[in-house]
């Protein structure tokens, strides 16, 4: 306890020692992408408090519901890639040998253990040199629980640092009978995020489901349509009908190398005169794939590629290098 007490002090020193002029300074926008989850496990109110303290214009939470209607951050529908649920309730699996946080009630799910992210088949953690699988002490938490520590934080450090959630497979909460999406719209209403004027902005994967927001569910939020298919790309017209911004996988706006240096799709141009932001996923230090280094990666993509903004697991090293240009 003495420990956690201690990280978030040093967190809000360091916050509040900085000055918030984010869009004075540059005009490209940092998502922290499940919190500064490159240091501390993802989706957790540590890792979300040490995201603010980094001063990212945005900080994302991706959600699902639980068995009992209750909003919860965590990245998937299942709960044994990021959790102890294995070994606390062994029983409650499926069929497919997973366990799900809709077959689980809010207390139920806050009585989980949270660990960096493992493969629930061999237990072997996914980044191997983050923050040690099983260690510390963190547990799962509600939309609302996140969204008065983001807006208490932005109170006491005079920010106004925004959030980004994401409505996480809504076909498969239809299916069981289910309303995410009414359920979130609600909760953002009732903490004052209704405009796009306001600091939140709202992504889905599912074209059908955002669409829906907009027209059917009359949402007036900042809308980013998520896609991460070749086709999808093609789509840009329909999804100006609806969205506000684009959120791809980075490498579908990259093309090939010439002489050591990428070449790049048409996808940020032809959306940028469409009129839609760009905010390619995910940018991660200890994962480049072809890039050489990380610092090349931000350059290639923030600066010569020229997005709005990206999501990153290393916030802080993402403003650092931003900052400078």
């Amino acid at each position: 306890m003495k420990s956690i007490l201690l990280l978030f002090s040093c967190l809000l020193l360091f916050s509040c020692n900085q000055t918030k002029k984010k869009l004075t300074m540059n005009t490209k926008i940092v998502i922290a992408h499940r919190g500064a989850s490159g240091y501390l496990p993802e989706h957790t109110l540590e890792a979300k408090a040490m995201a603010h303290a980094m001063n990212v214009d945005f900080i994302e939470q991706d959600l699902v519901l639980s068995k009992d209607d209750i909003p919860m951050v965590i990245h998937d529908i299942y709960l044994d890639d990021v959790t102890n649920v294995a070994l606390i309730f062994p029983e409650r699996k499926r069929k497919d040998n997973r366990f799900y946080v809709i077959d689980f009630t809010f207390d139920e799910l806050k009585t989980l253990q949270v660990s960096e992210r493992f493969h629930p088949e061999t237990g072997e953690q996914v980044y191997k040199n983050r923050f040690p699988k099983g260690k510390g002490n963190f547990t799962l938490h509600s939309l609302q629980e996140e969204i008065e520590l983001i807006q208490g934080l932005n109170t006491s450090t005079k920010k106004n640092i925004g959030i980004y959630p994401e409505i996480k497979d809504p076909k498969f909460h239809q299916k069981e009978g289910k309303k995410l999406t009414e359920i979130v719209l609600k909760v953002l209403t009732n903490y004052g995020y209704t405009t796009k004027q306001d600091a939140c902005t709202l992504q889905c994967f599912d074209a059908i489901e955002l669409e829906r927001i907009r027209k059917e569910l009359k949402s007036e939020l900042f809308l980013v349509q998520l896609i991460g298919y070749p086709e999808e790309t093609q789509q840009l017209k329909h999804f100006a009908t609806y969205a506000d911004g684009i959120g791809p996988w980075y490498k579908q706006i990259l093309d090939k190398k010439v002489d050591g240096k990428f070449t790049f799709t048409s996808l940020v141009s032809d959306a940028h005169n469409l009129g839609l932001k760009v905010h390619p996923y995910t940018f991660r230090a200890d994962s480049l794939d072809e890039f050489a280094t990380f610092e090349e990666m931000m350059q290639t993509v923030f600066i010569e590629a020229n997005v709005d903004g990206a999501f990153t697991d290393f916030p802080d090293v993402v403003l650092k290098f931003l900052n400078k240009k």
